[in-house]
């Protein structure tokens, strides 16, 4: 898959980051601060395959900080919460989400850039995660699961390889998946997948961030699967 986008070199104090930002923004997609309730990321079909392309990219990118600014997308009547950016970072970085602000201001100056990704790649590595999660997800270390974080109106999700190609393939599945389903064709967001098997447990219960499909408004443009985009209504005089 190859994805458009722009690449800053922001200084904090004495280090520099490479951070990388999708062009266009994705302004059908929007997600809601699961620290506070319930997370919630909901998208069309070219957001959420751009967005689990991102994943793609920061699982085998553990130099670079993927942010993906949401909070400006075209708003959703739900859900309901504290729309956030998303930051997608390698735990062997050591980005501090209290260091992001000072990034953030100087993401001025960018360069054009275009980004590839290996889904053969993705997959492979995202179905390690997931067996390692069957044989032993009550006993899975910090290191093998999504870190999150809220600081200044941004998720921050920590990581490693196969977090994050896990989480790659599971919103992929909802993009794939959610067109198909016959409330997409009314309007209404799908529940189609769930990043909540990747995050921290507490206590027996964790943060929730569930990924949903929908189109977006208004519906004229939007085709399922299966049926041809040029297919012409009938005419009165037609049998």
């Amino acid at each position: 898959m190859r994805l458009r986008a722009e690449e800053f070199r922001p200084r904090a104090g004495r280090y520099a980051f490479r951070v990388v930002q999708p062009r266009p923004a994705l302004r059908h997609t929007t997600l809601v601060d699961p620290m506070r309730d319930w997370g919630y990321l909901v998208g069309d079909h070219d957001g959420l395959a751009r967005l689990a392309g991102l994943f793609s990219f920061a699982a085998h990118s553990p130099h670079t900080v993927v942010h993906v600014p949401l909070r400006r997308s075209i708003p959703r009547a739900f859900p309901q919460g504290v729309p956030v950016d998303l930051v997608l970072v390698h735990q062997t970085l050591g980005l501090r989400p209290s260091t992001w602000p000072a990034l953030r201001r100087r993401l001025t100056h960018g360069v054009p850039l275009t980004v590839r990704t290996d889904e053969r790649r993705t997959a492979r590595h995202g179905a390690a995660w997931e067996e390692l999660w069957e044989r032993r997800w009550d006993r899975l270390p910090r290191t093998d699961r999504v870190q999150p974080a809220v600081h200044a109106r941004t998720l921050f999700l920590s990581g490693a390889r196969d977090t994050f190609a896990a989480a790659s393939v599971r919103v992929g599945r909802a993009a794939g998946f959610g067109p198909l389903h016959a409330r997409a064709v009314k309007g209404y967001d799908v529940l189609c997948a769930s990043l909540t098997a990747l995050l921290p447990l507490s206590r027996g219960r964790g943060t929730e961030l569930d990924i949903g499909f929908q189109a977006y408004p208004p519906l004229a443009h939007f085709t399922p699967p299966g049926r041809s985009a040029r297919r012409r209504r009938p005419t009165a005089a037609s049998p």
